[in-house]
C-alpha cells in the first residue's frame, strides 16, 4: 500500500502544475462556537469538522473552483465532495465527504468518524475513495503550525490545516493576542488558476471566522 501511494504522489509532483497559497485565520469565534455545540450535543465536534465544512461552503461561493481537471475536458462538480486524510497503519487513506454543503455539523461529524474507523480497520469500500474535486490535511493535532500537501489527482486543491495557537496581531490601531490558524492552499494551475484560488481562499477564509455564517 504505501509503495503504492509513494507511486501516486511522485507522479502527482512529477505531473501536476502545483502553486500554493497561504493565510493565516482567527479562529476564536470558530473555538467558541465548538465550546458552546459541546457543551450541549451528545455528538461532540471537533475543529476539523468544522474546517471541512467551511472548505464545502467556500466550495458553494466560488463554484468556478469545484473542477477537476483532465486532458479531454474540465468536469464541474454541483456539490461539495470532500476528501480528508486518514493515517492508519497501512498508510494514508482519503475517503470521500459526499454533499457537505447539505450537511449539518453534527452529521458531517459522524460520517467522518465513521469514514476515519473504517479506515483504520481496514474496511473502506472502493467508492469511498472515489470522486472529489477538493482534500483536506489536517495535522494541527500534532502541533504542526503549517504545511504544504500534495494534490491527489485528479483532484484540483487539497488545503493543509495546522494548529491554532495564541499569536499577537494587530487589531484596529491595537495589539491584541488572538488563535490563529494558518492554511496552506495547494492547487492544480490546469484547473484553477492564481486569482481563482485566490478568491476561493478569500471566500474559506471569511467562513472559518464567521463560523455563524455556515449554520443559517
Amino acid at each position: 500500500m504505501r509503495r503504492a501511494i509513494a507511486r501516486r504522489l511522485t507522479e502527482s509532483k512529477t505531473t501536476v502544475p502545483h502553486f500554493y497559497l497561504t493565510a493565516d485565520c482567527k479562529v476564536d469565534a470558530l473555538l467558541e462556537l465548538r465550546k458552546s455545540i459541546n457543551e450541549t450535543s451528545p455528538i461532540k465536534i471537533s475543529v476539523n469538522d468544522i474546517v471541512v465544512k467551511a472548505v464545502g461552503s467556500a466550495l458553494m461561493d466560488v463554484p468556478e473552483s469545484n473542477v477537476v481537471w483532465s486532458p479531454e475536458a474540465m468536469q464541474r462538480y454541483e456539490s461539495a465532495d470532500i476528501s480528508i486524510a486518514v493515517t492508519t497503519e497501512g498508510g494514508l487513506f482519503t475517503p470521500v465527504i459526499r454533499g457537505v454543503e447539505k450537511r449539518t455539523l453534527s452529521n458531517l461529524s459522524m460520517e467522518i468518524s465513521e469514514l476515519a474507523s473504517r479506515a483504520r480497520a481496514g474496511k473502506l469500500r472502493q467508492e469511498d475513495l472515489e470522486g472529489g474535486s477538493f482534500a483536506v490535511s489536517n495535522l494541527g493535532m500534532f502541533g504542526t503550525k503549517e504545511f504544504s500537501a500534495i494534490l491527489n489527482p485528479p483532484q484540483s486543491g487539497i488545503l493543509a490545516v495546522g494548529a491554532a495557537s495564541p499569536r499577537a496581531i494587530v487589531e484596529d490601531g491595537q495589539v491584541v493576542v488572538a488563535n490563529i490558524m494558518t492554511v496552506t492552499l495547494s492547487a492544480d494551475h490546469r484547473a484553477v488558476d492564481g486569482a481563482l484560488a485566490a478568491q476561493w481562499l478569500s471566500a474559506f477564509v471569511k467562513r472559518i471566522e464567521n463560523p455563524l455564517s455556515m449554520l443559517i
